[in-house]
């Protein structure tokens, strides 16, 4: 394992989202119900940045296209959920993909990710 010391775990308060730079990743960290998370700041659909996504019943929604990815394993909940024309539109064609999470511990009081 490669654990990386990204932040302090004090900077992450309740709701808090950052977003780190690991190599050339980069991480979106957030803190939602005292849980910390750590997934690609890439939405697999177009590569845009999850940093203002919701979090809606444990999932990240995307904030362009509302695809919907479980924080716990990355997998699609939903993907593009638009109607017919519009969703095909919008999905460009892609399938679904799931997104990028990253193993995180906290240790001496910072955030370390294995990447």
């Amino acid at each position: 394992m490669a654990w990386t010391q990204v932040l302090s775990a004090n900077a992450l308060t309740e709701g808090a989202r950052e977003v780190v730079k690991v190599g050339e990743r980069k991480i979106l960290l957030l803190k939602h119900e005292n849980q910390l998370y750590a997934v690609d700041d890439a939405c697999p659909h177009l590569k845009l940045s999850l940093a203002k996504g919701k979090i809606e019943a444990g999932s990240l929604v995307c904030p362009f296209h509302r695809s919907a990815f479980d924080l716990n394993n990355g997998e699609v909940k939903t993907w593009c959920p638009f109607p017919p024309v519009v969703g095909k539109l919008l999905s460009m064609g892609s399938s679904e993909k799931t997104l990028p999470i990253y193993p995180l511990k906290v240790e001496e009081g910072n955030i370390l990710i294995d990447v």
